[in-house]
């Protein structure tokens, strides 16, 4: 029987860290499973002659903190001559990452498998996408003025602002009625006023964790990883210094994965991470989401296998 061939884009799989790298998750699985997979980045992919093709190199895997992979030399990949592309590119979501999904979408066009959809991707902004649940949503505004993001933050009390295009808890800053710094951090993150952000109402619940939870084809992981803020700090983010404690789903997780599962699965957005704190979605990451290893080790899990039963089902089905 052919092997499944999958082709992963990522950053440089030399610099990542297995231990807590959801991609890694992934390859140690397809691999397991007898499938071939190549590893390339955005750069390396180009549009020639009628096809997008990769510079990639079939990268082979083991679970290990020191010498984790290897991989053969370099070699020009036709991605419509894989059967699954995993786009796993770390933001920011820039111009070169919507362009990378450009080209992915004409290997979707010849018959791949792309997880997750391209356009969904560029559509499926990660703090707007939220939007379209407001009633999963902590008050929220969405603006380059400094004046009603300034009046919003006093209306509200205490508010937290964030660029629409970060990740790992970059440039978000809880921001206080009567803070001085207000006018200095508004300018900052909207590029003097040019720029939208978000802001939502501080929800004191962080102190609990920022719990993200995995969405396989809508279809939630039965535990969360509550990612509680370090000493001091009140971002629940694990590249800020968070620690990830993971718990059951709650009755209210679970209402609010009901409330976005139909328009994930009618978007392709195969694999997703929800971010709640409280009682609310603050954030639906659909670029590269993380936390399987830590969910893993935590509850003896294998998110991994879950979310490759679901591809296999999907390409038995092409």
């Amino acid at each position: 029987m052919k092997p499944i061939i999958l082709a992963v884009l990522m950053d440089d799989i030399s610099s990542i860290k297995p231990i807590k790298d959801s991609s890694f998750a992934m390859m140690l699985e397809a691999q397991k499973r007898g499938w071939e997979i190549y590893t390339f980045d955005s750069p390396d992919m180009f549009y020639e002659g009628g096809k997008v093709v990769a510079n990639a190199r079939k990268t082979f895997v083991r679970d290990s903190e020191i010498d984790w992979y290897e991989c053969d030399d370099e070699e020009v990949l036709p991605l419509n001559k894989t059967d699954v592309v995993f786009m796993r590119k770390d933001p920011p979501f820039d111009m070169d990452y919507i362009y990378a999904t450009y080209l992915l979408e004409q290997a979707e066009d010849g018959g791949v498998l792309v997880v997750n959809k391209p356009s969904s991707l560029r559509d499926a902004n990660e703090k707007l996408f939220a939007l379209n649940f407001p009633g999963c949503i902590p008050e929220t505004l969405v603006s380059s003025s400094i004046q009603k993001l300034s009046d919003f933050i006093s209306d509200i009390k205490t508010a937290v602002v964030k660029p629409l295009d970060g990740m790992g808890g970059t440039d978000i800053f809880k921001l206080t009625k009567g803070d001085k710094n207000i006018e200095e951090v508004l300018l900052k993150i909207t590029n003097q006023g040019s720029r939208y952000i978000m802001a939502q109402e501080f929800l004191p619940e962080i102190k609990e964790g920022d719990k993200r939870i995995l969405l396989i084809n809508g279809k939630p992981v039965d535990y969360a990883l509550a990612r509680m803020p370090a000493e001091g700090s009140f971002k629940g983010n694990l590249a800020a210094g968070a620690k990830g404690i993971g718990q059951p789903l709650s009755e209210r997780d679970r209402y609010l994965c009901a409330q976005i599962a139909p328009m994930l699965i009618e978007k392709g957005l195969i694999f997703v991470g929800l971010d709640v704190i409280g009682d609310y979605i603050t954030e639906i990451n659909v670029t590269s989401p993380t936390c399987i290893r830590e969910l893993d080790s935590q509850f003896n899990l294998n998110i991994s296998s879950m979310l490759l039963d679901e591809v296999e089902i999907k390409l038995a089905l092409r």
